[in-house]
């Protein structure tokens, strides 16, 4: 019973953060660390859960990706310029990720690093939506190219755990000039083959291991998250259209604070 709790209680962690600027990778780390458990026996449960998310995506843009795939048919600029904005964007992750998957494992059991990197991203979120040039782009296909790679390469950033990958997205997006709400739905896409590609590796290295929870702890796990981000993706654009990126910031602020102080009393 007390497993399927932690279970649920991640899925509910995985679901309410993956698409805000507040690292889901971080918020199951310290997650770990409060209830005690050894996150080597969960990695690949935070990992694969991530999918229950993205799925959300998928359900609640279903249109969009419709439109682009019927563009895609019948030859639509529009529709090719999206995809490869989305691929474009997608390849740094997938090489650099490759090339230090060791040492981002590493830092996967560090929830210091986790409160630093809380704060100092949320500074940063405050100072860069201060500070970045009006957004143009009213779509992602209206992204150029060479925003879509850079956004891609800031995106490599969120490797460092409590970074955040939906943050590093929206935020580098927002400091190359593109439009809040944009850039927000930008990273909603941009995480399906990002979280894909890393569920699969993990997948893969762990075939014969899933864990201390097992295939059907992940399934529950995978449900949960679904059902939660379906309920804070459309919350998360109300906020950012109406207040921006503010509220976020001043919680991993505080958040990364007591976090931090707390590890150092441990």
């Amino acid at each position: 019973m007390e497993t399927i709790l932690t279970i649920i209680l991640l899925g509910i962690v995985e679901g309410v953060t993956e698409f805000l600027p507040v690292s889901s990778t971080g918020h199951l780390i310290l997650a770990g660390a409060l209830l005690g458990y050894d996150e080597k026996h969960w990695m690949v449960f935070n990992v694969v859960i991530q999918l229950g998310a993205i799925l959300a995506v998928v359900v609640l843009y279903w249109r969009t990706f419709l439109a682009v795939l019927a563009g895609l048919i019948h030859r639509q600029p529009e529709s090719w310029r999206f995809v490869r904005n989305i691929l474009v964007a997608f390849l740094p992750a997938a090489v650099i990720g490759l090339a230090i998957h060791k040492q981002v494992e590493a830092m996967l059991g560090s929830p210091l690093i986790v409160s630093v990197a809380l704060v100092v991203g949320g500074f940063a979120i405050l100072v860069i939506e201060k500070f970045a040039p009006p957004g143009r782009e009213k779509g992602v296909a209206d992204i150029s190219l060479g925003k879509a790679l850079g956004i891609g390469f800031i995106q490599c950033i969120s490797m460092v755990p409590g970074v955040s990958r939906s943050g590093a997205t929206i935020l580098g997006g927002l400091a190359l000039g593109v439009e809040r709400r944009t850039a927000a739905e930008f990273s909603f896409f941009l995480a399906i083959p990002t979280m894909l590609g890393a569920t699969t590796l993990e997948l893969f290295k762990n075939r014969h291991d899933l864990g201390e929870v097992g295939l059907g702890g992940i399934a529950l796990g995978l449900v949960v998250s679904f059902l939660v981000a379906l309920l804070v993706i459309r919350w998360f654009i109300s906020i950012v259209t109406r207040r921006g990126f503010a509220p976020f910031a001043w919680y991993r602020i505080v958040a990364g604070g007591l976090a931090f102080a707390w590890l150092m009393t441990r």
